[in-house]
């Protein structure tokens, strides 16, 4: 028996596919799949390569930090796993040169340093720069243009390291992995690894940080990450650069939620669409299923019968929208070409398992509920037309779809707060739309004896189809409402997110200020007309107990936490909170009462970013206590911030009021920024503040807006699949009330009407349609907009009235030409015809 129904199932497919009973429901099927497929696909292949990008600044895809020299295991082990390696050692050193001596931060690589990015050096202090391939060779140094300066050294010049003389070959102009070091107190000095032996300078107890670095495949590195994690001792841990820089993790934190934000839409506009069309086809089966009936077949036959041939066009359709997902990616990628980073990666087999689950789940959800429905037909309707299934059609069929739906949400978002909005937003959208179309039902049922024939046919249409005009113009609300987001908003969005890094952003950051030259310093920046972010007080202490309990890095699981746990932070205190600064849980100390003098003092509190308290585990009122040189400080937490790392504005994970670190060495930090053409003024800063340390983040800043430059190419192209998606939403709602409205102009031509007039009542009709549908979903998206903006992505959003004008207009027009064209050759046929098919 299971093998006849399942015959038939294929005989029933076949022979809807030649019907075109399938067309609406296979294609929202294959382009649904193939959006999520398609957008897996990319967005994984881009996701790699911006990974491979982040990893120039730690100058490897992994490393090893160490203090004690590392085991040949180690870089042994990753060579067994096809990876590359390389080795440097980090230690603070004395140099000397022309009868003078300078504390330099001395790295020595090996050949194989860096493994991603490039080194580039120039003849002479902030000169013209070229890149090259290795760094120095044994018996030379690079040095960079403070250490010249301090010196009074010219690229030639000789050079003391420890016992031995080298001669210095080049100016160090740019390392990778520079922008991972943020803080260092001296000049940095680079020489081979080889020649470190001959220094004499490394000895057992020497202060040395020791590091290996990896690079190849991902899921290369991945095992070799996973198989050595147990071999590192307490005082190795691994890096990546998305662990490295907070600023470089907020730029791809934001680029895949904005890639994960087109891939949400797609499944959403799944649902819609297969929704209508499966409800349509289930419709046009009710003749069928009665002459079934009468013949025999049970419930259960029926029942079997349509789920078997829905899965059979599910798996179908699944495969064909995979592969067709893959071939529009990979088109995508040949057209974008170098664009991004020459050649792509192959993706991974994973997006297409999210991408088939999508177009099943949602069949499943909401394909068979309708379907389930044949089985209530009833034999009579041989005899009766207007004899349908038992009960009515109603939204809690559709319950478990949207449990489903909700969930599949969430599992491609892999973002709790990304899921919530978008899946609010919807929800939202559904409500409005639908209380929208109710309310233009109960209008247009008056309004309807006030106009010419024509719109009074095409309006009473509407108001005679309530409940189907309220699902329609949900329908076309949703799909014009994800046209204009991914267009108007989107096309914002991104603009919002290319200006939160302005051409003119901080590009310099000058650290070791001391008090005494704050004045002087602030002075001469603001003659050079090098805008400073402000001057902020930094004193390094050590987080020794959270509530009473102390901290012990090997009380944490997350590897990030134990690094955190086990180092030392950067503190500061401020009146003021920072412009780029917002607080999401308790409240900022009063700036009026802050400050030493104040009467009565502010008593000492903490603000503390959100990601670190989460990372450590720290809540709003937790006392933490600090170890500050020899000294304690405990305070409450009373705030909590999130903060704008990519501002490349000075910035702390913890800030006390003033006065609290009061009697505490401190240095100050400030950044800047500076064009290129006037690197005099650095040189000229270097002389003028010795005691100052320079740091160039231009690189590091530039690769922040490559980043971004490229994912805002990526996802111009992945929404255009999001954007197909949503087509097929209005195609599908125009659709589902196709055979309706032909029966009603075959109606209209019998009774007298002409053809001008039925195609004058049906543009009516959908006009009329299109404008609530349009004006609702640009309202709609506007706020998805915000919400977007202001609580997922932070930044700015401003409100642009004319999407109003330009919803309308799409509504009204695309809503129109839609459902012309689907109408296109049905007006033609003769009436009689049209009537004798549907007696």
């Amino acid at each position: 028996m299971k093998v006849a129904i399942f015959r038939l199932s294929i005989r029933a497919l076949n022979r809807d596919r030649r019907s075109g009973e399938l067309r609406v429901l296979l294609l929202a099927l294959v382009i649904s799949v193939a959006a999520v497929a398609s957008v897996g696909f990319f967005t994984d292949r881009v996701g790699i390569v911006m990974e491979r990008q982040a990893s120039e600044l730690i100058a490897a895809d992994l490393r090893i930090d160490s203090s004690s020299p590392l085991e040949d295991t180690l870089s042994d082990s990753a060579i067994s796993h096809g990876l590359r390696t390389a080795r440097s050692l980090h230690f603070r050193s004395v140099v000397f040169a022309q009868g003078k001596t300078q504390l330099v931060e001395l790295k020595a690589v090996d050949g194989g340093y860096p493994l991603r990015g490039q080194l580039r050096v120039s003849d002479e202090p902030y000169g013209a720069e070229r890149a090259t391939t290795g760094g120095p060779e044994p018996g030379t140094v690079w040095a960079e243009p403070r250490l010249l300066n301090a010196l009074g050294l010219t690229v030639g010049d000789e050079v003391a390291v420890g016992v031995r003389q080298f001669r210095l070959d080049s100016v160090l102009a740019y390392e990778p992995d520079r922008g991972g070091e943020f803080f260092n107190i001296a000049p940095r000095l680079l020489m081979n690894l080889a020649d470190i032996p001959s220094t004499n300078l490394v000895r057992p107890g020497s202060r040395v940080r020791y590091r290996l670095l990896v690079a190849g495949e991902d899921s290369d590195v991945g095992r070799f990450r996973d198989e050595t994690r147990a071999q590192l001792q307490p005082n190795q841990e691994f890096q990546s650069a998305r662990e490295g820089r907070p600023e470089l993790r907020a730029a791809l934190d934001r680029a895949k939620r904005f890639l994960g934000l087109a891939a949400l839409v797609s499944v959403i506009l799944a649902g819609v669409a297969i929704a209508l069309s499966a409800q349509r086809f289930a419709k046009r089966h009710w003749d069928s299923v009665a002459v079934m009936r009468c013949f025999g077949a049970t419930q259960a036959t029926v029942t079997q019968l349509f789920v078997l041939e829905m899965l059979l066009l599910g798996t179908i359709a699944g495969g064909i929208g995979v592969a067709a997902g893959f071939f529009a990616q990979e088109i995508l990628a040949r057209i974008l070409g170098e664009l991004v980073s020459g050649v792509l990666p192959w993706p991974s087999a994973a997006p297409a398992v999210p991408a088939l689950a999508t177009g099943l789940v949602a069949l499943a959800g909401f394909g068979l509920p309708p379907i389930m429905r044949l089985r209530e037909v009833p034999p009579a309707r041989v005899l009766r037309r207007d004899v349908g299934p038992v009960r009515p059609m109603t939204a809690t069929a559709y319950a478990g779809a949207a449990i489903m739906l909700v969930a599949l949400v969430a599992w491609q978002a892999a973002d709790a707060l990304l899921a919530a909005w978008v899946v609010g937003g919807a929800i939202v959208t559904l409500a409005v739309l639908a209380m929208a179309a109710a309310a233009l039902v109960a209008i247009l049922g008056r309004l309807r004896g006030r106009v010419g024939i024509a719109w009074r046919f095409g309006l009473a249409n509407i108001a005679r189809r309530g409940p189907g005009t309220i699902i329609q113009v949900v329908a076309l609300g949703l799909g014009v409402m994800v046209l204009l987001t991914l267009t108007l908003v989107r096309s914002q969005l991104l603009a919002d997110w290319e200006a939160s890094l302005p051409a003119d952003a901080p590009n310099h950051f000058l650290i070791n200020i001391g008090e005494s030259d704050v004045p002087a310093l602030d002075a001469f920046l603001e003659k050079n007309g090098a805008r400073s972010a402000g001057l902020y007080p930094m004193i390094r202490g050590r987080l020794v107990e959270i509530d009473g309990e102390p901290v012990d890095p090997d009380a944490y699981d997350n590897p990030r936490a134990q690094r955190l746990a086990g180092r030392e932070f950067n503190l500061s205190w401020a009146a003021g909170l920072q412009s780029d600064n917002r607080i999401v849980a308790g409240s900022w100390w009063p700036e009026e009462g802050a400050g030493p003098n104040a009467s009565p003092p502010i008593s000492p509190q903490i603000s503390i970013e959100t990601e670190i308290a989460e990372t450590l585990g720290v809540e709003l009122g937790d006392q933490l206590r600090f170890r500050i040189a020899d000294r304690n400080v405990t305070a409450p937490v009373t705030s909590l911030r999130t903060v704008e790392w990519d501002s490349f504005h000075p910035n702390f994970f913890v800030i006390f009021p003033p006065g609290a670190l009061d009697g505490l060495p401190a240095t100050w930090i400030t950044s800047f920024h500076l064009g290129s053409e006037r690197s005099n003024v650095l040189a000229e800063l270097n002389r003028r503040f010795p005691g100052v340390t320079i740091i160039d983040v231009d690189a590091l800043m530039s690769k922040v807006r490559e980043i971004i430059d490229r994912v805002v190419l990526a996802v111009e192209y992945v929404f255009l699949f999001t954007v197909l998606a949503g087509l097929m939403v209005l195609y599908a709602a125009i659709e589902a009330s196709r055979d309706e409205r032909v029966m009603e102009g075959a109606v209209l031509r019998t009774l007298g009407a002409r053809k001008q007039t039925v195609i004058r009542s049906l543009v009516a009709e959908l006009a009329a349609l299109g404008l609530v549908a349009g004006t609702v979903a640009a309202v709609a998206a506007s706020l998805l907009g915000f919400g977007l903006a202001e609580f997922l992505f932070g930044f700015g959003y401003e409100f642009d009235l004319r999407i109003l004008l330009v919803g309308a207009f799409v509504g009204v027009v695309g809503v129109t030409l839609a459902g012309l064209v689907a109408m296109r050759g049905l007006l033609d046929q003769p009436p009689a015809r049209v009537l004798r098919e549907e007696v």
